[in-house]
């Protein structure tokens, strides 16, 4: 099967350049095959200390209204991708006969530029072709996350001007980077949190589907957690917002590629503005951690939305919002960082 090469080559490079990645990235030693867990029993899905954990509660209890990805974005595309190949690789016991094999995009054909000496100086792929992992899933959930690469191809150049005319465009290239960490993190631990074929991942994969068709999801009643917290108003009394502060820049820290958070750093903590019942809106804090060669310094502000944190913002990008842990999150609303 080969791609659609009747467009021209800067819209196939668009193309590749933004899809490939989503594809590629899980075959390059970041899933291990360390088996699922078959003896956990989940009445419902597990997502406790996930990167994404609230995206995966919302589509597992089909509160679409909820979640703030997209289902045209990327980022889902991303998560769908490797939710996949990690049941692929942890699950592939609970596939039936009729599985398909999960196809990736490679390269078919180079094009090799020579200086006068004969030596390489480029290489430039002309030609994509799709090309089997060697990893199988379940057909329905297979071609229904092909539909949306699908999307993703037809508007491959709009995608890509956005991008590049985004003014915080390194920023949220670098905030991509640590999303795929996260993702890739959460994925070595789902299926060690939820049984392969429990109800509760039966749910899950039937309204992943939904949502990425754009369909009716299968709605559950009970509220989730990460909402409860979200309008709770957050705790009543004083916080201990220093532990909060390091809890909340620990758990960051997990995602990034080079530096490393110095746990129990965070000083000079100040709150900057409060709202009428005293509770914060924003606060600033600085912290220490360690580099290639040295030590540096950096400094955090977090934004808080209806008393719980909502978003963090950190010195080197900081107009890049970063998500706080749900579940530090949800622990603080339940009044587990009181000074009391």
């Amino acid at each position: 099967m080969r791609l659609n090469l009747n467009i021209s080559k800067i819209k196939l490079k668009i193309i590749v350049f933004f899809v490939m990645p989503f594809f590629a990235f899980s075959n390059s030693g970041l899933f291990t095959s360390e088996k699922a867990n078959d003896k956990v029993d989940n009445s419902e899905l597990n997502t406790d200390g996930l990167y994404f954990a609230e995206f995966y509660d919302y589509i597992y209890r089909g509160h679409f209204e909820n979640i703030k990805i997209k289902r045209l974005d990327y980022e889902f595309l991303m998560i769908y991708e490797q939710y996949l190949r990690a049941f692929g690789v942890k699950c592939s016991k609970y596939l039936l006969v009729n599985k398909v094999e999960i196809m990736e995009i490679v390269c078919d054909q180079e094009e090799i530029g020579y200086n006068a000496y004969g030596d390489v100086i480029s290489r430039v792929c002309v030609k994509y072709k799709w090309q089997g992992t060697g990893l199988y899933a379940k057909p329905d959930i297979y071609n229904a996350k092909m539909k949306i690469v699908e999307m993703h191809k037809a508007n491959g150049i709009d995608i890509f001007l956005k991008m590049v005319t985004d003014p915080n465009a390194m920023g949220n290239s670098i905030d991509m980077l640590h999303k795929r960490k996260g993702l890739a993190n959460d994925m070595e631990k789902f299926f060690i949190l939820n049984q392969c074929n429990s109800k509760a991942i039966i749910q899950f994969e039937e309204n992943l589907k939904r949502f990425a068709l754009n369909k009716t999801p299968i709605r559950l009643k009970k509220k989730s957690k990460y909402t409860i917290a979200k309008n709770s108003g957050g705790p009543k009394g004083q916080q201990n917002y220093n532990k909060l502060v390091d809890d909340l820049v620990a758990d960051q820290a997990k995602t990034w590629a080079f530096n490393r958070y110095t746990k129990g750093s965070i000083s000079g903590l100040r709150i900057e503005s409060k709202n009428s019942e005293g509770k914060p809106i924003s606060l600033r804090a600085n912290y220490k951690f360690r580099g290639f060669s040295n030590n540096g310094k950096g400094w955090v502000k977090i934004i808080f939305k209806n008393g719980v944190p909502d978003c963090m913002y950190f010195f080197d990008f900081p107009s890049n919002c970063k998500k706080p842990n749900s579940g530090i999150v949800t622990s603080y609303s339940l009044e587990k960082y009181s000074n009391q």
